[in-house]
């Protein structure tokens, strides 16, 4: 007879901490507490302020919140993890799940998986490898991957990278779940416009989230001039933080010709306003270089708004072209233009909407509950 799950213990970031893996967090604990006893397990420290000079931690909204979690694992302390897995053992838990996204938590987690011995543990891998490499990530992350039991992985870019150096490791892959609890008051594409200051016949684009290299704003700025001549009344919305690069882009965008048809939204946007901007938003772009996968894309769906994507890491798996949005290749001005052109010109915003919820299983955390326990059944029979 199979071992029965029960009681599952989650790792990861959760309000207070600001971030798509802290919703992640959040939301998995809300969709495994439907048929499971599940318990909370946040970090008292997640970065050392020498690494992640900015604040960590947003209170003023608790859409996100886990009552009674557990903030005990401090990251960068070695004499804070026995104490943190003592804690864990007690609980008692049939499976431990941690979120897995970047190798600086290679040593928390090896030395704390070390002293769980017994307890099965399953890795979600948002990244398998980190989106920007440096010396010995792979040797930190292998060396904390093969202390799992088993992987989720989201995409098929993530699903190689976890087979290349771990060919025996049980995983799954299943869909990044959609974020749809940004829909906070369920406002109106009309209300959501008067309270940006838009028009209601602007053709409104939004590139959402911290800017980031790979995240390839620079080719949707280089195919403003392209899109405002074809359309006219277009409103590119850059909403995020620009870190320290934003005059390298308002450069690109002074330089651009266009730059009355651009709204921009510099630094982190509290979980409260983020509504507005898809609510308001025609079509979501994330012309991204590199990726694995995407929580802009999720947070999109979740509102049915289609999404234009580049053919990178688990994107086209995401995105289904013509359909849920557009695929273009990435670093290709060109495409990104003609996509979002095609999509005006063909009227598709009702259709695509119909279509993404027709596949809103996909994305579902029922169906991430499922895939989580039929590893563990092949994990512990």
């Amino acid at each position: 007879m199979a071992r029965e799950l029960k009681r599952i213990a989650v790792i990861g970031p959760v309000y207070p901490f600001k971030g798509g893996i802290s919703h992640y967090t959040g939301l998995m604990v809300r969709a495994l507490s439907e048929t499971h006893e599940v318990e909370c397990i946040s970090y008292s420290m997640q970065y050392p302020r020498i690494l992640f000079k900015k604040e960590q931690r947003d209170y003023g909204n608790k859409t996100f919140e886990i009552k009674d979690t557990r903030f005990i694992i401090n990251t960068a302390n070695p004499f804070n993890w026995g104490g943190a897995a003592k804690q864990i053992r007690n609980l008692k838990p049939d499976l431990v799940i941690a979120q897995w996204w970047h190798p600086y938590f290679a040593p928390c987690y090896q030395g704390l998986f070390s002293r769980l011995k017994g307890i099965p543990i399953f890795l979600i891998c948002h990244n398998v490898l980190p989106h920007e490499r440096f010396p010995m990530d792979k040797l930190l992350s292998k060396g904390t991957l093969k202390k799992a039991a088993g992987c989720i992985v989201h995409s098929k870019e993530d699903e190689a990278d976890l087979k290349s150096m771990l060919p025996s490791m049980p995983y799954k892959r299943n869909m990044h779940p959609t974020y749809n609890a940004f829909r906070l008051k369920g406002i109106s594409r009309e209300e959501a416009r008067e309270q940006l200051g838009l028009s209601a016949d602007d053709k409104v684009l939004l590139f959402f989230g911290l800017v980031r290299k790979y995240k390839g704003l620079k080719y949707l700025i280089q195919a403003a001039p392209a899109c405002v001549k074809a359309l006219g009344n277009v409103k590119i919305c850059i909403v995020g933080d620009f870190g320290g690069a934003k005059e390298e882009y308002m450069s690109l965008i002074d330089a651009s010709g266009v730059k009355d048809h651009f709204m921009i939204r510099d630094g982190y946007v509290p979980d409260n306003e983020v509504e507005p901007y898809f609510a308001a938003a025609d079509l979501c772009i994330c012309p991204y270089i590199s990726a694995t996968q995407s929580g802009i894309v999720q947070i999109a769906f979740g509102f049915g708004l289609p999404v234009i994507a580049t053919a990178v890491g688990g994107l086209p798996e995401a995105v289904t072209d013509a359909s849920t949005g557009y695929i273009v290749q990435p670093g290709d001005p060109g495409a990104l233009s003609n996509a979002i052109t095609e999509f005006f010109a063909g009227d598709h915003a009702a259709e695509f909407k119909e279509n993404i919820k027709a596949d809103e299983w996909r994305f579902s955390w029922e169906n991430m509950v499922m895939t989580i326990e039929d590893l563990y059944k092949e994990v512990c029979p």
